[in-house]
């Protein structure tokens, strides 16, 4: 009987009724598994892996009658041809079945589970037309595993065991397909196919609607390993600039230069920190134009210089929609620019733009996978904000966010919408990064909305997009960012107080605006943004309440203010941790598990983090509360940053929090100029 299997030097590769799957070293510790239902690999698919894989993966290959195995390092890889002889490869699901272990102690990490013994096996692959399949992957389920990153998404979660999730790009929801698990591996789904991931009780499966080949990456380790090691395959991100540690000031919207400035001006007369000041959408003369409207911002030339004096970056709105108001449509449509469709018109949403009075257009959204569709926009931003020495973008609605989102229906330069739709954020963040890189600049950041798996190396930020104004949101928004940075992207935030709503004189509200501005003084962004006020219409025209520090009575200035002078005393704290995230992939917010995977009760603590090694936040997210509990992870010591009191770890302990005050714990002696007076 043949044995099916072929020793290809770096990889090891398994033939059996025209389904081809090869398993190969890529990297350290680590294996890519692709597999075809019939036919050759496909080499020139989109996903996140870079190109080549990183240095210094070489595989270890043995074959035998029945099986083979492939030793990468930390990991080895077992392919059964079939269950212990007793099947041919031509009869019974186990034919071709994947097991992973640990090299050091042959502990399984993962492997394949079949849904039936007979059919289907671990891959099934359904055709849905033109050589594409409805993909599904299947691994077994361990009982009390526990499972992060996943990206961004609004259920709640931190530990995602027992969750659907639904691998599509929208608003508050970002598909980022990562997950690592406390068994000891982390597994990247290396497809922007849309489709979902089903972590059940009886099983994990990975699917995709509509693709081509099976395309995933395996890596063994503690998490903090995980994360170095998908950073090393997918592409590390650029050191932070240093303003970007500062505090940025935002709301929806300061509709002209004179208010944008007001604000600016204010902040200085005042003392307070500010790095960043944002104009927001509808400041274009239309939309697609990606310039300013002469008739509200007169002047950005001399108002992105008086910004430069005051040591303040204008960060500026760019959306990938064009209105057929827009200068550029027609160019744009001839040229072959747009997301188009299998049936109907260009994928399209309805919005507002200048000139239609109480009328939406039905706007267009530029290819961000099409290189020359992204040349083309890029000039455009170069020609209206860059030659104005602006450098900082927002890039908003990136998803892109269609109405209704029916991706089976798109058609993008990279394929089919079943297939990339998920790419497109992280192409439209390429975008800014190859055309700022292309104009000599070396510091870059933009910041998005929606984003996909590799886009840290191309300086994407990710805001949580567009959340409550409550308590509950809060407490989403603390576990949410903790799987983004399990997720691989290093640089977040939210709009803290939450976007939709929030009375600023509301005292109710003012609580939840104070506990969330102390949350957001130790994420890696430090943005306040929102549309403030109970009557939101959507027009060119719309603004919100006013949302500065200031905003908010007197009792929350003088919190709010101290907090702004706290994140200044920490910058370079922060900047140490954000090289070292350059460097390793280990993000500046950390899980406690991250830090301390040996403890036990650190892997179930959902409401409390590490910024960096040496400091615990534990944030406050109910209204009137003044004290909670808070564990310290064992194997330190940790001090009380406020009373100085000093405590064994491996305890949970109850902690005072006036309204001033958010609990902070260093560790180890550590220190660091919390205190107004260390500094």
């Amino acid at each position: 009987m043949p044995t099916h299997f072929r020793d290809l030097g770096n990889a090891l590769e398994w033939r059996a009724q025209g389904e081809t799957l090869r398993v190969e070293a890529w990297g350290p510790h680590a294996v890519r598994v692709r597999a075809t239902p019939g036919g050759p690999l496909l080499e020139d698919l989109p996903g996140a892996l870079l190109d080549t894989p990183p240095s210094g993966g070489e595989a270890e290959i043995k074959i035998a009658e029945h099986h083979a195995t492939l030793v990468n390092g930390r990991l080895t890889v077992r392919i059964d041809a079939d269950t212990e002889g007793k099947l041919t490869p031509e009869l019974g699901a186990s034919a071709g079945r994947l097991t992973f272990l640990s090299t050091e102690d042959g502990t399984e990490l993962l492997a394949e589970q079949p849904a039936h013994f007979w059919w289907p096996g671990p891959r099934l692959a359904t055709a849905t037309g033109n050589g594409h399949h409805r993909l599904e992957q299947r691994f077994r389920a361990y009982e009390g595993e526990r499972l992060y990153g996943l990206g961004q998404h609004t259920h709640g979660m931190l530990n995602q065991k027992g969750a659907v999730i639904d691998l599509v790009q929208r608003n508050a929801e970002v598909t980022i397909p990562l997950l690592i698990s406390d068994r000891g591996y982390g597994l990247l789904w290396n497809s922007p196919a849309i489709g979902r991931v089903e972590l059940a009780e009886t099983g994990t499966r990975w699917v995709a609607d509509s693709a081509r080949q099976i395309d995933y990456w395996i890596t063994a380790g503690e998490p903090a390993d995980v994360l170095s090691s998908y950073a090393d395959a997918t592409g590390h991100a650029p050191e932070l600039p240093e303003w970007a540690s500062g505090f940025w000031q935002c709301k929806l919207r300061y509709r002209t230069q004179d208010e944008l400035m007001e604000v600016a001006r204010e902040y200085k007369r005042r003392g307070l920190p500010l790095s960043v000041i944002v104009c927001d959408f509808f400041h274009w003369t239309h939309l697609g134009e990606w310039k300013f409207d002469p008739a509200e911002w007169p002047d950005p030339a001399a108002m992105v210089r008086e910004l430069d004096e005051m040591g303040v970056k204008l960060m500026v709105s760019v959306w990938p929609s064009v209105s057929p108001a827009s200068e550029n449509y027609h160019p744009m449509l001839d040229q072959g620019f747009f997301i188009g469709t299998e049936f109907g018109p260009m994928a399209h949403a309805d919005w507002p733009d200048k000139g239609l009075g109480a009328y939406s257009a039905q706007v267009a959204f530029y290819d961000a996978t099409n290189p020359e569709a992204r040349e083309f926009v890029w000039e455009r931003i170069r020609r209206g904000y860059h030659e104005l020495g602006i450098k900082v973008f927002w890039l908003d609605a990136g998803e892109p966010e269609l109405k209704p989102g029916h991706q089976y229906n798109l058609r993008y330069h990279a394929g089919p919408g079943l297939e990339v739709g998920n790419l497109y954020p992280r192409e439209n963040a390429r975008t800014v990064h190859d055309g700022l890189r292309a104009a000599g600049e070396n510091e870059i950041i933009s910041l998005n909305r929606s984003t996909w798996a590799g886009a840290q190396r191309y300086g994407a930020a990710l805001w949580s997009g567009d959340i409550a104004t409550d308590f509950a949101s809060l407490r989403t928004q603390i576990k949410a960012g903790l799987n983004v940075m399990m997720s691989g992207i290093p640089w977040w935030t939210t709009d803290i107080g939450g976007f939709h709503g929030g009375d600023p004189d509301d005292p109710a509200y003012r609580e939840v605006l104070v506990r969330w501005f102390q949350y957001g003084t130790f994420c890696p962004l430090f943005r306040l943004h929102g549309f403030r006020g109970d009557e939101q219409v959507l027009e060119p025209a719309m603004t919100g309440l006013a949302n500065e520090v200031w905003s908010y009575g007197e009792e929350a200035y003088g919190i709010l203010a101290e907090h702004l002078r706290l994140r200044e005393r920490l910058r370079p704290y922060v900047m140490e941790q954000m090289r070292t995230t350059s460097e390793t992939g280990v993000p500046p917010m950390r899980p406690l598990f991250l830090e301390f995977p040996g403890d036990p009760v650190a892997w179930r603590v959902e409401d409390a983090f590490l910024l960096g090694p040496d400091l615990l936040v534990a944030p406050i997210t109910e209204a009137g509360v003044r004290e909670r509990e808070v564990h310290l992870p064992s194997g330190a010591r940790w001090t009380d940053a406020w009373t100085g009191e000093e405590h064994e770890g491996g305890q949970t302990i109850t902690v005072v929090a006036p309204i001033e005050r958010i609990p902070l714990f260093l560790r180890d002696g550590a220190r660091l100029p919390v205190r107004e007076e260390e500094a």
